[in-house]
């Protein structure tokens, strides 16, 4: 009897194993004899993921986290099983991210083509993972409940902090301050109408002014097209050619008046020294007249002579007056 208690007992333990082996295999939606293949993933943090966390693809799990190791260039790769049967996406990426509020994670597979709307810090970590350039698949961490919560206890801190500030700042004698700043503010409007009204009549005198230009321009432009019209004329003419054939002829007789100039200015130094012995032989009589030497220095120096001169021009006139006075007594005529 007691061995067949014994018996029933171990059964019962040996019943409860095999319930339990079996129930946990169910729990962790593991396939018995199916291992599955092997995929490489690169994080820069894996957050709260750990070797057995679950891998998902639409929120169906296909695989598990068989691997977490550290590689080179401050990265984290992962090897994660992925069930046999499973088609995977063209573009494969994982995000792992919180899966409930009890700090259980999951690696999410998610296509690269139909994330790139998305939040963008997990895209920065999925391109940055994906330009290391392997066969591993790039992942990224989202942040967890707990520093979401930080986070917003965080904020909502801060939000407290300024509204005790505003209900602080904003007292009677504020209010007072902002009621005077908008009465003022009107004022200042209505300056800046005001101002603007003026304005806006100068702006008319001056745009008055521009058309006045504009018309001064337009009747310049007429003017100069009716030049260039007459320069095109003279031109189809022959007027324009004739003026600077007649232009070139005048050039021409120029440039023939300054050679013979050069001719002369060289004949002129060929000659300096005849020119010279002249203007010293020169300078010598007019100093010898100067000092009253010769007969004509004598005649210049000395007013004789003219005394003389001066007394022979009376005696001849009144030698003519005479004359015409008494002819007969000058010339006598006969016939015969």
């Amino acid at each position: 009897m007691k061995g067949r208690d014994e018996v029933v007992v171990g059964a019962t333990i040996l019943v409860f194993l095999v319930l339990m082996v079996a129930s946990a295999f169910w729990l962790s939606e593991s396939y018995l004899g199916q291992g599955g293949s092997l995929l490489p993933a690169r994080f820069r943090t894996v957050g709260g993921l750990n070797v057995g966390s679950p891998v998902v693809l639409r929120g169906v799990r296909v695989g598990r986290v068989e691997e977490i190791r550290l590689a080179e260039g401050h990265w984290v790769e992962t090897l994660l099983q992925i069930h046999p049967d499973v088609v995977l996406p063209a573009a494969p990426a994982i995000v792992a991210a919180s899966a409930s509020l009890f700090g259980e994670w999951q690696a999410s597979i998610v296509d690269l083509q139909e994330i790139r709307g998305g939040d963008p810090n997990v895209l920065r970590e999925l391109e940055a993972a994906a330009a290391v350039g392997d066969d591993a698949w790039p992942g990224a961490t989202l942040p967890d409940i707990g520093q979401l919560t930080a986070q917003a206890g965080r904020i909502a801190s801060d939000i407290a902090g300024f509204s005790s500030r505003i209900e602080t700042a904003f007292d009677d004698e504020a209010v007072l301050n902002l009621q005077r700043s908008i009465r003022e503010f009107h004022e200042v409007a209505d300056q800046i109408n005001e101002f603007t009204i003026d304005q806006t009549e100068v702006l008319g005198e001056v745009t008055e002014s521009v058309r006045v230009t504009s018309g001064i321009v337009s009747d310049a432009a007429s003017s100069f097209q009716r030049t260039m019209a007459r320069i095109d004329s003279a031109t189809v003419e022959g007027r324009l050619d004739t003026i600077i054939t007649n232009t070139a002829e005048v050039s021409t007789d120029l440039r023939q008046s300054v050679a013979d100039f050069r001719e002369l200015i060289a004949l002129i130094n060929a000659r300096q020294g005849s020119f010279e012995r002249i203007i010293g032989s020169t300078d010598s009589v007019f100093s010898r007249l100067q000092d009253g030497q010769g007969t004509i220095g004598r005649l210049v120096g000395d007013s004789t002579l003219y005394v003389e001169a001066s007394k022979a021009v009376a005696e001849f006139r009144e030698l003519i007056s005479d004359i015409r006075a008494n002819p007969r007594k000058y010339f006598k005529f006969s016939v015969f």
